[in-house]
């Protein structure tokens, strides 16, 4: 098999099925779509066949959630002969939310390398090749795995989508972005210089002590129920006590579409139950945001669960909860958010390459705790399910 992966910046993918025809006119047939396309030639003897996988953002976002950081730290790891020739292609890649892969059952020539440009330019695109060299959008080189430039006079290319959602850089934001890499390189984790500020405090919408209150609450509730499935106990027994407390406190508005749907399956899906068991390591960063947990230790070690549940079980009410709070100021919120935002790219970087995390990080734990983080200081206003864990 033969690989050539195309990568762009677009508002949407809704022209590719159409690009893919009128490149392909002359003399072959396309089978399958969308999102998948075979191609062959017409002639008997050309049993090449062509594969052709089309991924965007909004169709597949862990696709990029999981290899743009690897992506982003091979480039990094590159000894560029031209610095700024490497800013600008990290640039490019940090905005890439479109991706065509195209594999060939044999070697392709230079007859389907035209055809590869020919996509590449319909795309506005660039051109990875297994060993790493990158082509821009015309088919030239922009630079070889061993860091010489190319023939190309390479410049960044985003969709509006991506620059109206570019990190608006700001003094602050570059402040707490260097107190953060000064911390990991005492922690000897890597970094990626590349990687954006998040917003200033006056651009973000933080949630209250109420908001933060109920959420923390409902989800304790529902984790307990998630156990319970994990457990094989009576689970209708342990539905009626979680939603009896649920009214209890007056949180059950509180709880999110997976929360609710984890409730009402007959028979709940092990998955489910699971991914909600880990976000014990929200909730933790929920109180701690309420001021009950001293500090945010390094994420390597599970939460304290008898506290956790200890913090809400031992009030009567959403009101005594609450009274025993004291949100902590949003600069130290946001601190910890950057802080967890970085760290969960030197843990998918390390994945990507087939290591351990650094440090003895537990990826699981970050992701969860960068889900609260995130939520807690309306980052791209997302909701709870749908906090983005790109890096």
């Amino acid at each position: 098999m033969r690989h050539f992966t195309i990568f762009a910046s677009r508002n949407d993918t809704g022209d590719v099925p159409g690009l893919i025809a009128e490149i392909f006119a002359d003399g072959y047939k396309i089978d399958g779509g969308p999102g998948e396309y075979v191609v062959q030639q017409r002639k008997w003897f050309n049993k090449n066949k062509m594969v052709i996988r089309v991924a965007s953002e909004d169709t597949d976002p862990d696709y990029f959630a999981n290899n743009v950081p690897g992506m982003m730290g091979f480039y990094d790891r590159i000894p560029f002969e031209d610095e700024q020739l490497k800013r600008l292609v990290l640039t490019q890649i940090s905005v890439i939310n479109t991706m065509l892969a195209i594999e060939t059952e044999k070697d392709y020539d230079e007859a389907y390398l035209t055809l590869f440009r020919g996509l590449l330019r319909g795309v506005d695109g660039i051109g990875f090749f297994p060993d790493g060299t990158l082509a821009d959008h015309d088919g030239r080189i922009i630079v070889h795995p061993d860091g010489r430039s190319g023939n190309a006079e390479f410049r960044p290319r985003a969709c509006t989508r991506k620059i109206r959602g570019e990190e608006r850089v700001s003094a602050e934001g570059e402040q707490r972005k260097l107190a953060t890499i000064a911390y990991l390189r005492e922690m000897n984790i890597p970094w990626n210089e590349g990687l954006p500020q998040l917003p200033p405090l006056a651009d973000l919408r933080f949630k209250s002590g109420e908001e933060i209150a109920r959420r923390a609450v409902a989800l304790l509730l529902v984790i307990q129920y998630a156990c319970d499935v994990l457990q094989d106990e009576d689970l209708e027994q342990s539905r009626q006590f979680v939603t009896g407390m649920l009214d209890k406190y007056g949180v059950t508005d509180a709880l999110t579409e997976n929360e609710v749907e984890l409730l009402q399956q007959e028979e709940p899906e092990h998955q489910d139950a699971v991914n909600i068991s880990w976000q014990y390591e929200a909730y933790w960063a929920l109180i701690w945001a309420l001021g009950l947990v001293e500090r945010l230790d390094f994420p390597s070690q599970a939460c304290d669960c008898d506290f956790a549940i200890q913090a809400v079980s031992s009030c009567g009410s959403l009101e005594e909860f609450m009274e025993r709070t004291a949100v902590r100021r949003p600069e130290e919120i946001l601190d910890e958010a950057d802080r967890i935002y970085r760290l969960h790219w030197a843990c998918v970087n390390s994945r990507v390459k087939g290591e351990s995390a650094p440090a003895g990080m537990n990826e699981s734990i970050v992701m969860e705790r960068r889900r609260a983080l995130f939520w807690l200081i309306g980052c791209g206003d997302e909701s709870w399910d749908h906090v983005r864990m790109d890096t």
